[in-house]
């Protein structure tokens, strides 16, 4: 029997509404309303993508939104990262920036994957480097820091050997101000091979250093199963039947004192002191004993915290979004069978904003079949979940947009 799921919704305020770029359905595939999960909570659509898959994701106080789009998976010829504009993907900072074009790779964004912002308002992102196909190229991989009052890139730096390997997937990162003289970013290489690890960056000197490559709260858990979307999928290194590799998911606590990492094929969360994470002086050995295992968190590619120290999880098993308190408790925020492959998450003050790629569907996870169903959402539910809310149809919270050029 066919199960109609209904969405709940609520109105957004014209000013925090960025309506879809590329062109919009006003309702999503109905193959994707058959998947058996019961809704739970409200959620809104804030845009929806027909062209490439979104991945990163920063929403500044004042409500403007940026998007990643990498190229690591299909070597796109739009923007790899956008501002949304009143409907549309505007690349970002700049056309010569985020298009492509004539430039060197270190002179332009190749691959824009995770995003964050800091405590002072500037949005860090993690450039992968990756065009689907191609190797690495000299300069593609880097950390960049813009800062969005001037539009401007303030920092770039230049991801090199030996933090960069040649099968380096550098995922997604967080920053804190509170080390080094200009700030610390903590960068996780997923890896593609067999040495994930995480990467530790002293902005004011652009020196960085990998560490725990070898732990087993960074490297993907041999014979993982997970299902998604009703399937049973294996860790297979040589075949992959779905999104894998090693450390993904990061999370910085508020006070910027403690770094929360998981491996994207594992289910255990784990937490390091950040003080000793940037001390040059600790080795591998120091670190290890220094691990916390924080637990299961089910499966999980972003990760965020609020600023109650609330993290965020995504569940690509379950179509889901989970929240772990600071006790260790889990509750249930999100759930609908349009979240797929949940993937880049952000916690705002009032909102909890998440991309939903569907990379799990990509061909090489599916014996060279593409199976994605565009299109490819945004979403956003409320951090406290309101007391009423208005049950309006999607075709309200959005319209037609055209790609930005």
């Amino acid at each position: 029997m066919k199960r109609r799921h209904f969405l709940r919704t609520a109105s957004i305020a014209p000013a925090s509404l960025a309506a879809a770029p590329w062109g919009m359905s006003s309702a999503f595939a109905d193959s994707n309303e058959d998947r058996g999960t019961v809704p739970h909570g409200i959620f809104e659509v804030v845009a929806r993508f027909d062209g490439p898959g979104p991945s990163g994701v920063v929403v500044l106080p004042e409500g403007r939104i940026f998007v990643g789009f990498p190229r690591h998976a299909v070597n796109h010829k739009g923007a790899t990262l956008g501002e949304l504009v009143n409907g549309k993907v505007v690349p970002y900072p700049s056309k010569e920036e985020s298009l492509p074009s004539h430039r060197s790779d270190a002179e332009c964004l190749v691959s824009i994957h995770g995003m964050t912002l800091d405590r002072n308002g500037r949005i860090w992102a993690i450039d992968d480097g990756k065009r689907a196909g191609h190797p690495i190229g000299a300069g593609a991989a880097k950390i960049v820091c813009i800062d969005p009052k001037t539009n401007t890139i303030v920092h770039r730096i230049l991801l090199k050997a030996p933090v960069l390997l040649p099968d380096s997937h550098m995922n997604d990162l967080r920053v804190s101000l509170s080390h080094g003289a200009e700030g610390t970013v903590f960068v996780t290489d997923s890896s593609f091979g067999t040495e994930p690890a995480l990467v530790v960056v002293d902005v004011a000197t652009g020196q960085g250093r990998r560490v725990l490559a070898q732990s087993r709260a960074i490297l993907p858990e041999q014979g993982f199963l997970a299902i998604v979307e009703g399937e049973p999928r294996q860790y297979l290194p040589k075949k992959p039947q779905l999104v894998s590799g090693g450390v993904d998911g990061i999370a910085l606590t508020k006070d910027e004192q403690r770094l929360y990492f998981a491996p994207l094929t594992s289910r255990r969360l784990y937490s390091l002191p950040v003080d000793l994470l940037t001390d040059p002086a600790s080795d591998d050995a120091k670190l290890e004993a220094a691990i916390r295992d924080e637990g299961e968190k089910g499966v999980a590619d972003g990760l965020d915290f609020d600023s109650h120290d609330r993290l965020y999880t995504t569940n690509y098993e379950h179509d889901c979004i989970l929240r772990r308190d600071p006790d260790g408790s889990f509750k249930l925020m999100l759930r609908d069978p349009r979240i797929v492959s949940p993937d880049g998450i952000f916690a705002s003050e009032t909102h909890v904003y998440c991309t939903f790629g569907q990379w799990n569907r990509l061909a090489s996870f599916n014996d060279g079949k593409d199976r994605r169903e565009p299109p490819y959402l945004l979403a956003r539910f409320p951090i406290e979940e309101p007391e009423s809310y208005n049950a309006l149809p999607d075709a309200a919270l959005t319209k037609a947009g055209t790609p930005g050029d």
